[in-house]
């Protein structure tokens, strides 16, 4: 009978090797997803600073951008994880989907769905 230092332990899970270029990407694809709420709101501050035209030109392309960055990471992150064996990682990539889902439904529910129907017009 052999002990549990002799051979090394072959269940998936308890040992990963170390791959820097997947860190790196998990990392990299974290801290794009972090920034999703400054570009979201880089429009807004804009507009409180005095600065109207930054909103009325740039408002949609943030909003896009924003947008993207909510859903984009996190599923490619996941997608990564997955593939790399990286359970921690992979349960981070999920809060963070379902947390970045939250601004894409309300953009869904009141920027398209409930959208106000110009005067005039039936919708």
């Amino acid at each position: 009978m052999s002990s549990p230092g002799v051979t090394p332990d072959r269940r998936p899970g308890l040992t990963q090797e170390r791959r820097p270029g997947l860190d790196r990407a998990l990392r990299g694809l974290s801290c794009w997803w972090m920034i999703f709420p400054l570009i979201l709101l880089t429009p807004v501050t804009a507009l409180a600073l005095g600065f109207p035209s930054v909103r009325e030109r740039f408002g949609a392309v943030f909003g896009v951008a924003a947008l993207i960055s909510a859903v984009l990471p996190p599923a490619a992150g996941f997608a990564l994880a997955l593939a790399g064996g990286r359970r921690r990682a992979r349960r981070r990539f999920a809060v963070m989907a379902g947390v970045g889902s939250v601004p894409v439904v309300f953009f869904l529910v009141f920027g398209v769905l409930l959208a106000e129907c110009p005067s005039g017009h039936r919708c």
